[in-house]
């Protein structure tokens, strides 16, 4: 019987027309016995938005129906996007009208009823749903005399849900719920729901947080059989497996990582050999030997994903027995890893390499502070304390600045754009927030890390074997157009916009260092790239300039390191059957599209949650005055990032002096008498106006 690839490739064939489900049966010659079979694929298919039945029951592919399936990105204004499965397509407009019930994250099919023209966007409207992501929304919950609403988070949802009085369950004013929804929404008609759990009053310590958590499908507790699964491991390490693997534990092995780190999954030892060059290890924990395909805590890591990091708590992609235990590099202890052994020249080239299984015991659990007070600040204390392994300390900072310049030297594109650091005290309330640079500590196993990626990613691509890696595709040629007619008004120019290379635009980011216009063009630049994914196929990494890579380095908290740490183990026992090779080719892809799916969902609750706190650190604020840099402007404001990396809105109607009409194509605002200009980049002087902890919302004005 044909599969579901045989039958999409016929359906797209120009010379097909929509049939009928026993038509195909017929023409593909599928045996009476299997016929039931048959229909149900085609079920299957139709519900994944692969094909499309009509009104007279005949099946075709989106595509050749002027038809479009993928995900609704909601507004809070009402209306939406759809972002197609099909990434060559552009995304669809949809007005609040044309929704059909339709909400967002909402799975759907749209018809195109208007085709893109100039600048403007393609138009259509929801004609199916899918699949809906979620029939559970968290919000505040408001009483009325007869009946309740749930003002949802997630400003995406434009529509307050109804509780009619019955369904309230106890629930008060101010109250943080999770409300089901029992009827969808309808043309002119809010969703209705019922109160099923009340988290706390909104003002409460930790609800915030929680109710982040809650709003992307964070999943916060373990089940029970994968609890059980992770109780049973032993935490005795085999004999065989010592008898098995190479032992490395007469190596000074250490990690680096944040003060706060629990889960380590990455150290590194280092050698000059005779020759004058370094062997470098990398050993990264070996959960593949502890989490095994299909079983109960393998399929519940597929569905998280990746660990999601809040502030102040984690939520693991793995039970903490594992995260925090068994799997994880503590000092002194024996544990099990995959090990890339790596031969480095004095340029930064890795000439010879093993990857292989090990056991190691790490000497020191290093931090970031401790590393770079050793290297940068000569701390006596510190030294003392760690004086065995100074020597390798400083042979890695050798090695570092080898691989960086290396790295530098062939296009690499490194944004230096600084990270938050938010303090909370013990209720939860932001006390501090501030930059947190890269020292020298951290750069030395960044480039260890991306060495090995490399490395590990060049070999099994030889292979041939299925495999995940890490790519960054090539810029959007009318994205670059546009930064690159920009950047001319500073004088600058980027080369080969057609077929750019990465070189190009890090020539650009050395000349703008340390210049006026240094944030604007590293910033406009970061936002015309395209961010990075998962792939079964090795399409290379642009922003790396790397031809190779993967993320073989943290399986503690990415789905897929351990996966390719599964199909690297099968390589180096020999193990792979033909079956198997093929049952993975299916698997890979679809991992990869899930660990991207997953990524996103994590990276939007971290940075809401930083938003969550940035405000609330702010409200204690309203009323004073920083400096700051515009690093956005629309046409209904500019945004401003102080030197603390908190970003507030400047309201174009705030600005009062005279009327300001919006420049999109030079990214600033030009006064219509005084010819003021306040453009992308420019140092401008704020007071803090207003703030919204509820909306993540936090209002400037401009002060002369």
């Amino acid at each position: 019987m044909k599969n579901k690839e045989d039958i999409l490739n016929f359906m797209k064939e120009s010379a097909y027309n929509p049939m009928l489900a026993d038509q195909m049966a017929e023409l593909f010659e599928v045996k009476k016995s299997e016929r039931s079979s048959f229909y149900e694929m085609l079920n299957e298919m139709e519900a994944e938005g692969l094909i499309i039945k009509t009104r007279k029951n005949r099946y075709g592919v989106p595509e050749r129906m002027n038809l479009v399936v993928g995900k609704l990105q909601g507004h809070q204004k009402g209306f939406g996007f759809i972002i197609p499965d099909d990434e060559n397509m552009v995304d669809i407009y949809i007005s609040a009208d044309s929704m059909n019930g339709a909400m967002n994250n909402d799975r759907v099919i749209g018809k195109i009823t208007k085709s893109k023209e100039g600048g403007k966007r393609a138009e259509g409207e929801i004609i199916r749903i899918i699949k809906r992501a979620t029939n559970q929304v968290i919000g505040t919950f408001e009483s009325n005399n007869h009946f309740g609403f749930v003002i949802p988070d997630d400003k995406r949802i434009s529509q307050d849900i109804f509780v009619p009085k019955t369904e309230i369950n106890g629930a008060e004013t101010g109250h943080k719920v999770v409300v089901e929804i029992t009827k969808w929404p309808e043309p002119r008609r809010n969703p209705e729901g019922k109160i099923i759990e009340i988290l706390g009053h909104k003002g409460q310590p930790g609800i915030d947080i929680l109710s982040v958590i809650r709003k992307y499908g964070l999943p916060e507790e373990f089940p029970e059989d994968v609890q059980s699964a992770a109780e049973a491991i032993s935490e005795t390490i085999p004999q065989r497996e010592y008898e098995r693997r190479e032992d490395l534990r007469n190596l000074k092995i250490v990690t680096i990582d944040g003060e706060d780190a629990k889960d380590l999954d990455d150290a590194v030892s280092i050698e000059k050999l005779s020759n004058g060059n370094y062997k470098l290890g990398v050993h990264i924990a070996d959960v593949s030997y502890y989490v095994r395909e299909n079983d109960p805590i393998d399929k519940e890591a597929q569905i998280r994903g990746t660990s999601v990091y809040l502030i102040d708590r984690v939520v693991p992609m793995l039970p903490k027995k594992l995260s925090n235990g068994i799997c994880s590099l503590n000092p002194k202890v024996d544990r099990l890893t995959m090990t890339c052994m790596m031969e480095i020249d004095g340029a930064g080239k890795v000439v010879d390499h093993r990857i292989f299984e090990s056991i190691i015991k790490t000497n020191e659990r290093m931090t970031y502070t401790d590393v770079t007070k050793i290297l940068k600040d000569n701390d006596p204390e510190v030294t003392k304390r760690y004086d065995y392994l100074i020597d390798d300390f400083k042979l890695m900072e050798e090695l570092c600045g080898i691989l960086r310049k290396k790295r530098m030297a062939r296009g690499s594109i490194d944004f230096d754009f600084p990270e938050s650091k938010i303090t909370l005290d013990d209720r939860g309330k932001p006390i501090d927030v501030r930059p947190y640079t890269r020292e020298i500590a951290n750069m030395v196993i960044e480039e260890f890390m991306l060495v090995a990626n490399e490395t590990v990613a060049e070999h099994m691509y030889w292979t041939e074997l299925p495999f995940i890696y890490r790519i960054h595709e090539d810029p959007d040629p009318d994205k670059m157009e546009a930064f690159n007619e920009f950047i001319h008004n500073f004088g600058y120019y980027v080369k080969g916009i057609s077929d750019i290379h990465p070189k190009a635009l890090q020539d650009i980011i050395q000349k703008v260092a340390g210049k006026k216009e240094e944030v604007i063009i590293n910033t406009l630049m970061l936002r015309s790239l395209r961010k990075a994914k998962y792939s079964p196929e090795c399409l290379g990494h642009f922003g790396l300039a790397a031809k190779y890579y993967t993320h073989f380095t943290s399986p503690i908290r990415r789905y897929p390191d351990l996966t390719i740490h599964r199909i690297i183990r099968e390589f180096l026992n020999d193990s792979l059957t033909d079956k198997r090779i093929k049952k993975l080719e299916g698997f890979v892809k679809y991992a990869a599209k899930q660990s991207s799916e997953t990524e996103i969902t994590a990276t939007e609750a971290e940075r809401e949650v930083d938003d969550l706190k940035k405000a609330e650190y702010m409200q204690d604020r309203i009323g004073e005055v920083y400096d700051g840099i515009i690093t956005s402007v629309t046409p209904f404001g500019m945004f401003v990032e102080l030197e603390n990396t908190i970003e507030g809105l400047v309201h174009v109607s705030s600005l009062v002096d005279d009327y300001y009409f919006h420049d999109e194509k030079h990214h600033s605002f030009i006064g219509e008498v005084k010819r003021k200009i306040y453009r992308l980049g420019d140092l401008v002087k704020i007071k803090v106006s207003k703030v919204n902890v509820d909306e993540r919302t936090i209002d400037f004005v401009l002060e002369e």
